[in-house]
């Protein structure tokens, strides 16, 4: 065999090779990715089992479906009222091997008319916490097409949970948008309120408000600036409590959204 030969025969040989290796690994990645798919439909099935079995078992959410693609997990159908489909979502969340939850339910429970929904619920809020540290909190709601937005202010997070539990287990609210902040830790903000909450509420004028526990003044501190909310009786309460505030020592700036009682403009509670 001449050296022409058996180059030639070595060309072909290691095209082969080339062309059997290049076979090997389409299959394997094909096979790899045959089994992957397998895997995940396998885990999707189960996924889909486990929380449709959690659905059935809770006679609120028996109309909620769940589909399950790629460790996702989509829930459709209707509840009754907005906490029904939280409940719903964390008891998907909450199965193994779930990646994510889609929530496509909808509230079909009672229609209520969004200026009769944000009274009702802006009494609610009033009693958030009372007896304990409402005074420090403040929170103000805006309805529309039953959709609630919650804004405002918490010392501690408490009242916000406490408040957000109160709308979504509310008749009629089909959406909550959480827009509450929590105010940072601080010794000096503490100390700061207790001096604010002793000048309002030790005034001969301002005493009286301390009488309804659902309706005090707000005390908002955030950073050593202070800001006043709710409702008071006269002009004068109001400005009385304006200057109690700002004669607080330590405080960087007093803010006075107290509103009037019978006045255009009232907000927040």
């Amino acid at each position: 065999m001449t050296r022409a030969e058996k180059k030639s025969l070595g060309v072909r040989a290691a095209s082969r090779l080339a062309v059997g290796l290049f076979s090997a690994a389409l299959f394997s990645t094909t096979f790899g990715a045959t089994l992957f798919a397998e895997t995940q439909n396998r885990y999707d099935s189960e996924i889909q089992n486990a929380v449709a079995q959690k659905l059935a078992k809770k006679s609120q959410l028996r109309d909620v479906k769940a589909n399950v693609e790629d460790g996702i997990v989509t829930l459709t159908g209707s509840v009754d009222l907005y906490q029904r489909e939280l409940d719903a979502a964390k008891l998907a969340r909450k199965t193994a091997h779930v990646q994510g939850v889609r929530n496509q339910m909808t509230v079909a429970g009672a229609n209520v008319p969004d200026a009769q929904l944000e009274n009702k619920l802006a009494r609610q809020m009033s009693f958030v916490r009372v007896g304990y540290d409402n005074t420090f909190d403040h929170f103000a709601l805006d309805v529309k097409d039953g959709v609630v937005t919650i804004e405002g202010q918490d010392r501690t997070g408490m009242g916000r949970d406490e408040a957000l539990a109160d709308i979504a287990n509310t008749p009629g609210v089909k959406d909550v948008i959480d827009n509450v902040s929590v105010e940072p830790v601080s010794g000096f903000d503490d100390a700061l309120r207790l001096r604010a909450l002793r000048a309002i509420y030790r005034d001969s004028v301002l005493g009286k408000y301390a009488m309804d526990p659902a309706r005090p003044i707000r005390i908002i501190v955030d950073n050593g600036h202070v800001t006043l909310y709710g409702t008071v009786e006269s002009t004068m309460d109001r400005q009385i409590a304006g200057l109690r505030a700002n004669g607080i020592p330590g405080a960087f700036s007093v803010e006075n959204k107290l509103q009037v009682a019978g006045s255009n403009n009232q907000q927040g509670l």
